[in-house]
């Protein structure tokens, strides 16, 4: 349901809040490795969450990217609309043009009705996960964070 690029958004979110120290900064080809996310597509990715400023970057020989925010105040919500938009959360599940979703004339598609309930839950889930809670539910943090 989510793109590789938003599963690797989050994980990266996750790892810098994991990671955050006071003013410290982590550069890209460290979080590169540690996650093992190719490195200039791991920046487009920063740089996208960091113009939103869900994080901070800093150029320079000891810049590098940190946690823009409070754990607790960054959503998977907020990760997904930036990284995926939020056609996820609103677009029909089996992609009809034709799905009162996706156009004025109101048709809804077969799938519609069912799906309206679970697109809810979704919603609601995403807004409400907050990075700090996910935080919070891992054990062994390493061990997540390279999934």
């Amino acid at each position: 349901m989510l793109s590789n690029t938003c599963k690797y958004a989050i994980r990266a979110v996750i790892y810098l809040a994991v990671n955050e120290e006071e003013g410290k900064r982590i550069g890209i080809k460290h979080i590169s490795k540690e996650l093992d996310i190719p490195t200039p597509f791991l920046g487009k990715i920063l740089q996208s969450l960091a113009k939103q400023k869900l994080l901070k970057s800093t150029k320079g020989p000891h810049g590098g990217f940190s946690i823009g925010k409070k754990p607790e105040d960054i959503t998977l919500y907020d990760i997904v609309s930036i990284i995926d938009g939020e056609d996820v959360f609103t677009n029909c599940l089996i992609g009809l043009h034709s799905c009162k979703t996706n156009n004025q004339e109101g048709h809804a598609c077969p799938v519609h009705d069912q799906y309206s309930s679970i697109r809810k839950q979704m919603t609601e889930f995403f807004k409400t996960e907050s990075i700090s809670k996910i935080m919070t539910n891992m054990e062994d943090k390493s061990h997540y964070i390279k999934l």
